[in-house]
């Protein structure tokens, strides 16, 4: 089995686009890169609103190391379950990366390597795995209502951080139309959803 790690150098168009999530603020953010006249490439970037809902391929969530030193990310991952690649460097802390859609803002990748967010990531994969052979074949929706405050104690002091709050609220079937001529497969819900409007899923 692949560890689902990358070997080549992809262009800024090929890459999928991010939520992003401040441990500090507590905001999630979508960021949108697209090309500028002269060839090359920006991005935009805007807040997100709570309560907010996505398809969230837990099945296939990433581990391993995460880097965001030397101005750009830097992921050394393998699916779960598969062999833990190897630390890079001093400077990359384990992490996780997982694939999340919804209509608005489409397939997009989601990854942190805050304690605090993968703490509350770990308790949602294992709610995940707990319900998952009562859904077989269908993949979880999670809603994220808000933020918990997390107090950090160190010997530097203590700190504080905000964690997602979110939870499974309902599981649903997909199937893809292999007639559609688009560049992301458009998934049509086989049963009734709360919250997320026909969205897209790789």
């Amino acid at each position: 089995m692949a560890l689902g790690l990358q070997t080549e150098t992809k262009s800024a168009g090929d890459i999928l686009p991010i939520i992003k999530y401040s441990a500090q603020s507590g905001d999630f953010v979508r960021v949108d890169r697209f090309q500028t006249a002269d060839g090359t490439w920006d991005k935009e970037e805007q807040e997100l609103a709570f309560p907010m809902e996505f398809i969230m391929d837990l099945g296939n969530i990433e581990v391993g190391w995460i880097s965001f030193e030397g101005g750009g990310p830097s992921f050394e991952m393998a699916k779960l379950g598969e062999p833990m690649p190897e630390r890079p460097t001093p400077k990359h802390n384990q992490g996780f990366r997982v694939k999340i859609a919804n209509k608005e803002l489409g397939l997009r990748e989601f990854s942190h390597q805050a304690k605090t967010v993968v703490r509350v990531m770990d308790a949602l994969h294992t709610e995940f795995e707990g319900l998952q052979l009562k859904n077989k074949g269908k993949v979880p929706v999670v809603q994220i209502t808000g933020t918990e405050r997390v107090l950090s104690k160190s010997p530097k002091g203590d700190k504080v951080y905000k964690a997602p709050i979110w939870k499974i609220t309902k599981w649903v079937d997909y199937e893809f139309d292999a007639k559609d001529e688009g560049g992301t497969p458009e998934a049509e819900p086989v049963q009734e959803e709360v919250g997320v409007d026909d969205p897209l899923f790789d």
